[in-house]
């Protein structure tokens, strides 16, 4: 029985094995294809790009005057003279001796007012103002917030007024109305 099994088995084999095998009868086919394949014309290649030799430049001006600097010395006329006296010290300082109000330590753009209450006793309107740290604040006129020394002048149920007070770029210190309203998105 078990010999039967071998000769099935084997029989089966060279029957998958035969049927795998493309029997070539002729190759002319193939001749042919590579006869006309070696009859057509060769193609050309198309030669090299002429080399363009480097020239190196040689900066002969090393020597000779700064661009940038003038010519004859600049003298302040006497409307820049003018304008250095505008900037001169117009009262106008902040006060580097206060405490800072916790406030302060916050930029304004990271303060959004949330709210506002109103104090029953003597009808004080508080703005609500919560941090970068999530963490709610109440202010009123007077109180300071933002790094530019800002000042609280006005309030009410929509904004803040603030005075800040900023360096003019030229020595001295001016005053800048800013505001902070509401979050409607909450």
């Amino acid at each position: 029985m078990n010999s039967n099994i071998r000769i099935v088995v084997m029989s089966f084999c060279v029957l998958l094995l035969s049927g795998c095998v493309d029997w070539v009868e002729g190759t002319d086919d193939l001749k042919r294809f590579v006869a006309d394949a070696q009859a057509k014309p060769s193609g050309r290649i198309e030669p090299l790009p002429e080399f363009k030799p480097y020239h190196s430049f040689v900066y002969k001006g090393a020597s000779m005057r700064e661009p940038f600097s003038p010519l004859i010395p600049i003298i302040a006329t006497s409307a820049i003279e003018e304008k250095l006296d505008e900037a001169a010290p117009n009262g106008i300082q902040p006060d580097e001796k206060r405490e800072k109000d916790y406030l302060e330590s916050f930029a304004l753009d990271q303060l959004i007012m949330v709210g506002t209450i109103t104090q029953k006793a003597d009808d004080t309107l508080w703005a609500l103002i919560r941090d970068q740290n999530s963490e709610i604040h109440r202010v009123t006129v007077g109180n300071f917030m933002g790094l530019d020394f800002g000042e609280i002048v006005a309030l009410d149920e929509r904004k803040i007024e603030l005075l800040e007070i900023v360096t003019n770029g030229r020595g001295g210190w001016m005053k800048r109305p800013r505001s902070l309203a509401l979050d409607e998105q909450e």
